[in-house]
């Protein structure tokens, strides 16, 4: 398995293992959020985005960074949208902050939240996009 789908399965792993204020449904397949049952939300949608890749050592099987961006779209309804849009992404931080390597040891370098967007959508529904950006390494031929 490409490390690239081992850091997006730990992430959804992460974060369907969240206590507090835990999302109801959490998924990498796409769906529409207007046609989820209330008892789904908060609903987080985990999107492999773009990579950016590197050279690190020349040579066959060398050394490659990358940074992968994975977009995290999370989804609330009811009221107090704003309030419960906040919380989600404070609990979407520090869930990814606890361990910043995804445990995948001696490839992952880094995880770090670069942006976060207010998606507009009518109320009942609110809607925040969290990227997340991976530093990883690999050995060429093996992600």
């Amino acid at each position: 398995m490409s490390y690239r789908e081992q850091i997006a399965e730990d992430i959804v792993k992460v974060l369907k293992n969240v206590t507090d204020l835990q999302p109801n449904f959490v998924t990498r397949e796409p769906f529409e959020a207007d046609k989820l049952a209330i008892t789904q939300f908060p609903a987080i949608l985990v999107a492999t985005g773009t990579e950016t890749r590197e050279t690190v050592t020349l040579g066959t099987g060398g050394l490659r960074r990358g940074t992968i961006e994975y977009n995290i779209r999370c989804f609330v309804r009811g009221t107090e949208i704003d309030k419960k849009r906040n919380e989600l992404i404070e609990v979407v931080e520090e869930e990814l902050d606890r361990d910043r390597n995804r445990l995948i040891s001696g490839q992952v370098i880094d995880t770090q939240i670069t942006s976060i967007e207010v998606v507009d959508r009518l109320p009942p529904l609110g809607e925040v996009i969290v990227t997340v950006a991976v530093s990883y390494q690999f050995t060429r031929g093996t992600s």
